[in-house]
């Protein structure tokens, strides 16, 4: 059964980082791109980072370039979304999600509609 587990959600002071963990079972990553996405009260989901099921290929939006950075473990199935200098705005419930891809591709899947399978969320407060 394909599964993605989030973790590493917590409260912190603007300014400060954390280190986001999205465990997949079920699958393995070379198939799958994978996503983070995050959503705040009353607002859409909305796209952070991606990163090919080839591992080469990253794309970020615009509001966290140069503070958020994805990476994996492909012998831990994980993917890792470290995100530093953070802000009030970054407030919201983090997702990661599997976008299945030929194997090894370079393609980052940027719309939500792209993505097969989804976690359940971490949430992450950015706050004094």
């Amino acid at each position: 059964q394909l599964q993605l587990v989030e973790s590493g959600g917590d409260l912190v002071q603007p300014g400060g980082s954390l280190r986001l963990s999205c465990a997949a079972s079920g699958f393995t990553l070379g198939y799958y791109a994978i996503g983070w996405f995050r959503q705040a009260p009353g607002k859409e989901r909305e796209g952070v980072s991606c990163i090919s099921s080839s591992g080469t290929n990253t794309n970020s939006a615009d509001s966290v370039k140069g503070r958020f950075d994805i990476s994996r473990d492909k012998a831990k199935n994980t993917v890792y979304l470290q995100m530093n200098s953070l802000k009030p705005e970054d407030t919201a419930v983090y997702y990661c999600a599997a976008h299945r891809t030929s194997y090894s591709s370079s393609y980052c899947a940027g719309k939500l509609s792209e993505y097969d399978y989804w976690g359940q969320g971490t949430q992450v407060t950015v706050s004094s």
